[in-house]
């Protein structure tokens, strides 16, 4: 058989391998282009690329003699460490799917992810090693064929559980060879819709290598950046937008367990790290934590922030707090890889409030209900399309169709372009709530509620807040004869949902607005809580 240029099979195969160009294969170029920089820094581990890259061999090969290959999805709970790193690169370089699940999740929600994806795998830092356990449990959960441990904490390693630490000292170091297209799934990552269950947004090494692109050229990255990583790494901006275009680039990377402020601003002291990313709550951290001015930080020469909107005073005090760092917005989703816009350094205090304009990867229109497009000025949805783009939602073709209609992906977002271009943001058209990064669905928190005896409806929706920048608030209506107060219902909640998505607020009303179909108006519930 022949494919369009006439070529054998044997050798479409032999042209595709000497054409490879995946997400395996960056820090592997990196490791022939500079092999003894510093690639990693964890705690007291300092490892070269050239080290780094061994490790990755190493242990993919030890992955291969377990029986993992291509395809395969292996599901990965875990803080940021460096096992993290090394087990990404060493699941792409096999062409199985890495599924990074958010360490903040119940044994349940966990669970319901293994099922849905399928993985065969399951490696579980030691600390989180009871969720991991009670997730396997489920009934939801499949039943995996390898579980393994990652013993950062020196605890013990259960029986049934394999020691992930020894893979990365298994013998053999090749780099194993295998035929996977750039435009396979190479990672699922979950991310919360208005749905109660999550979606598994499908990846690949063209999303990736693509979206990176446009990082790097949008966001000014170059070889010389000393970059601090604090966010967690089992979500994209983190993994996607800084540590992996850094490995790909050459940089120095600084990898931290987590945000913590007073480490961060040691870290960037000791290391005279050049590049930072934060969410707007964690830069808000940062400003007041009083090591802010004790640290010399002279050295921060681009800042990042992105996960939700910056409040323009924190944009004005960080412009005089730190005069010669460079600040970006990134803005986009998971289902972007997950950068869509960026608002550059020159514009942060001209366009205050604004997400950019669309990365160099990316084209983004704002569309009415008929998906028509609209004239500057005019609010719509958010569309895009370009290589950043993912493959689909895992497993739903419904939802997947839902996203793609009209040959556009679908934000769920409200905007508005300017005259100059310049997209704002102006409201969810998905009941999403962003707190403190994270994503919240309201519905799947409406459910919950609404488990509890004494709730006859609830309404669940963000309000402002100066450390989280939106707060998960609910608005409750008691059935009659019922009685239970915010205490109580916190406490329902917190024993079903992970702790960021229990409502920080809980306010009881007489009934809830609706319009004349019967739909709650969240805005206005919104606009009477807030004010």
């Amino acid at each position: 058989m022949t494919g369009t240029m006439g070529f054998s099979a044997p050798l479409q195969a032999t042209i595709a391998r000497a054409r490879s160009h995946g997400f395996g294969d960056l820090l592997w170029r990196s490791a022939r282009r500079v092999p003894d920089k510093t690639a990693l820094v964890w705690g007291g581990l300092r490892q070269t690329y050239a080290e780094l890259d061994d490790t990755v061999n190493r242990t993919a090969n030890a992955l291969a003699a377990r029986g993992i290959g291509k395809g395969d999805r292996l599901a990965l709970l875990s803080r940021n460490n460096h096992a993290f790193v090394v087990l990404s690169f060493a699941a792409a370089r096999l062409g199985a799917i890495l599924v990074p699940v958010n360490f903040m999740l119940k044994s349940a929600e966990v669970a319901y992810i293994l099922g849905h994806s399928g993985s065969v795998a399951l490696v579980a830092e030691d600390s989180l090693l009871p969720v991991a356990s009670d997730a396997l449990l489920d009934p939801a959960a499949p039943r995996v064929r390898l579980k393994a441990v990652i013993p950062e904490h020196g605890g013990a390693v259960p029986e049934g559980w394999e020691d992930a630490f020894a893979w990365l000292r298994h013998a053999d170091a090749a780099r194993p060879e295998v035929d996977l297209g750039d435009d396979e799934p190479l990672q699922l990552l979950y991310t919360s819709g208005t749905e109660s269950r999550p979606k598994g947004a499908a990846l690949s090494s063209r999303n990736l290598v693509a979206q990176y692109v446009s990082c790097i050229v949008d966001g000014e990255m170059s070889g010389d950046d000393i970059e601090v990583h604090a966010l967690p790494l089992f979500h994209c901006a983190q993994l996607h937008c800084f540590l992996s275009p850094g490995l790909y680039l050459g940089a120095t990377n600084i990898l931290l367990p987590g945000a913590d402020p007073a480490a961060m601003l040691a870290a960037v002291e000791a290391e005279r790290a050049t590049k930072l990313f934060c969410p707007p709550t964690v830069w808000i951290a940062l400003l007041r934590h009083p090591d802010f001015e004790r640290r010399d930080l002279s050295s921060l020469r681009k800042g990042y922030y992105g996960a939700s909107i910056m409040p323009m005073e924190i944009v004005r005090e960080l412009s005089q707090r730190l005069p010669a760092m460079r600040l970006f917005n990134f803005y986009g989703q998971t289902e972007m890889s997950p950068v869509a816009t960026v608002l550059r350094p020159e514009d942060q205090l001209r366009k205050l409030g604004s997400a950019g304009r669309p990365a160099i990867n990316v084209e983004t229109r704002i569309v009415d209900d008929e998906d028509r497009p609209v004239p500057p000025g005019t609010v719509g949805e958010i569309v895009h399309r370009g290589p950043h783009v993912m493959l689909g939602y895992w497993n739903d073709e419904q939802k997947t169709a839902e996203a793609f209609r009209g040959g556009w992906f679908h934000s769920g977002d409200l905007g508005v372009f300017d005259e100059e271009g310049y997209l704002r943001v102006v409201d969810r058209k998905k009941d999403m709530i962003k707190t403190g990064g994270e994503n919240v669905a309201s519905r799947e928190v409406e459910e919950v509620l609404y488990q509890h005896p004494a709730v006859a409806e609830a309404a669940v929706f963000g309000t402002p807040h100066p450390e989280w920048i939106e707060a998960v608030t609910a608005a409750i209506v008691l059935r009659g004869g019922q009685s239970a107060d915010e205490d109580a219902l916190k406490a329902h909640c917190r024993e079903r949902l992970a702790g960021f998505k229990v409502p920080k607020r809980i306010v009881f009303v007489d009934a809830l607005p609706k319009n004349a179909s019967g739909k709650i108006l969240k805005r206005e519930l919104r606009e009477r809580i807030a004010g």
